[in-house]
């Protein structure tokens, strides 16, 4: 059974899917995006618990899908993984509503200990939301 799951959106095709199996071999259910626009669409399905989210694309770019679903969707942790971001980038990303910010390369082991940390997020967030609303 897998722990949670992902939506990986990145433009660079083979980048993002051998990243998404490399997580897979992890336990994390990942499903994967090529631009902003069919994330967008994907979470109309289903919405993932992380999502890992690349900043320079063609189309609607990082930092609008980060505003995009933070506002419809709040409860998904978004984590930034670019090769092209800059610490204003960064700043930008966490007051929009990123749980991370991390530059390309990154080792897996530490991507996979970010995403359990957001998904640890999410859930506490949920319970906390739980417990406010009884």
């Amino acid at each position: 059974m897998k722990e949670f799951r992902v939506l990986m959106v990145d433009d660079e095709e083979d980048f993002v899917r051998t990243l998404s199996e490399r997580v897979s071999l992890r336990g994390i259910d990942a499903d994967v995006a090529l631009d902003g626009e069919e994330a967008l669409s994907m979470l109309a399905g289903e919405v993932p618990d992380v999502m890992i989210l690349d900043l320079k694309m063609p189309g609607i770019g990082g930092m609008e899908v980060l505003r995009r679903v933070k506002k419809a969707y709040p409860q998904v942790q978004v984590i930034i993984l670019t090769g092209h971001g800059t610490d204003k980038d960064g700043e930008e990303a966490k007051r929009l509503g990123a749980f991370a910010y991390l530059q390309k390369p990154v080792e897996i082991e530490r991507l996979v200990g970010t995403m359990k940390d957001a998904y640890k997020k999410k859930t506490e967030d949920a319970i906390v939301a739980t417990t406010f609303a009884e």
